[in-house]
């Protein structure tokens, strides 16, 4: 019995891994934590008419966080407001709402700890499902956009030109995020959902040469970050959740220091080599 939950939360957390990973990877250089934090903040409102609507709570935030994001969309076009301002008022408004509504759900017995921190040792056969179809479904829009995702991310108005369709491939990485954040809840919770697709990015950027590697080395820290905080986990009975998200930090502290130490270590060898050569040339002319 012990066996089939933690091999379903494994599951669970390295698919979740997999396709959050790719999309940091542009969280992280658009510059977009935010606007994940304000998905993520705005899935309450989703579980709350998940459960008045008797529906998946799943399909619920899904539905939230593409309102959501249409509604950044819209006002980006228009201007009618500040970026920051418009996803602070939308993120903390969605908390509140979320948590009015869920006071006045009566008979319900919501675990909201759960869908704040995540669960994912509860993860359940019909989960997976979920996280696989929803994976696959946002994985399959990635590579679609791909391209023209980076050459919007590189320069907007160069691609723009290049006869790029801006907002359409803006709009399906947002509505991409959006089901991601659905499907991760499970596992971390809607506090700490960003951080799965932050925090491995930031880890990978260092040792990438290109956007593929960063996103492929993104993906192998999170899933490793998934496996060692459910270690974590079972090991010193710890939150599952929180494990993962500690387990990533580590590894991004790690990855960092050791990008200073090989810049530091070749710092040095480039001052031994000027060295060297100085005594060289001192050498010689002193036979001169």
């Amino acid at each position: 019995m012990t066996e089939a939950f933690f091999l379903r939360a494994l599951l669970a957390g390295i698919g979740v891994a997999l396709v959050s990973a790719p999309l940091g990877c542009f969280v992280v250089w658009r510059r977009m934590a935010y606007f994940g934090a304000t998905l993520a903040h705005s899935a309450l409102l989703g579980i709350a008419l998940g459960i008045l609507a008797g529906i998946n709570p799943s399909l619920g935030i899904a539905a939230s966080s593409v309102a959501v994001a249409l509604v950044v969309v819209t006002f980006e076009r228009q201007r009618l407001i500040g970026r920051d301002t418009l996803l602070g008022i939308l993120a903390h408004a969605g908390l509140a709402i979320g948590l009015v509504a869920l006071s006045f759900i009566e008979g319900a017995r919501i675990d909201l700890m759960a869908y704040l921190f995540g669960d994912i040792l509860a993860v359940t056969p019909r989960d997976l499902a979920w996280i696989a179809g929803g994976g696959l479904a946002v994985l399959a829009t990635l590579a679609l956009i791909w391209r023209p995702l980076l050459a919007i991310t590189l320069h907007e108005e160069m691609a723009r030109a290049e006869g790029v369709r801006v907002v359409p491939v803006q709009l399906a990485f947002m509505l991409s995020l959006a089901v991601t954040i659905a499907i991760a809840m499970k596992v971390v919770g809607i506090l700490l959902i960003v951080s799965l697709l932050i925090i491995p990015a930031a880890a990978a950027r260092p040792f990438a040469r290109t956007p593929e590697q960063m996103a492929l080395g993104a993906a192998a820290i999170g899933a490793l970050s998934a496996t060692g905080g459910l270690a974590a986990s079972l090991a010193w009975d710890t939150p599952a959740g929180p494990s993962i998200v500690v387990v990533a930090t580590v590894l991004f502290a790690v990855a960092r220091w050791g990008r200073w130490c090989r810049g530091a270590w070749g710092e040095v060898f480039k001052l031994g080599r000027t060295l060297v050569r100085s005594v060289r040339v001192g050498t010689k002319s002193w036979r001169i």
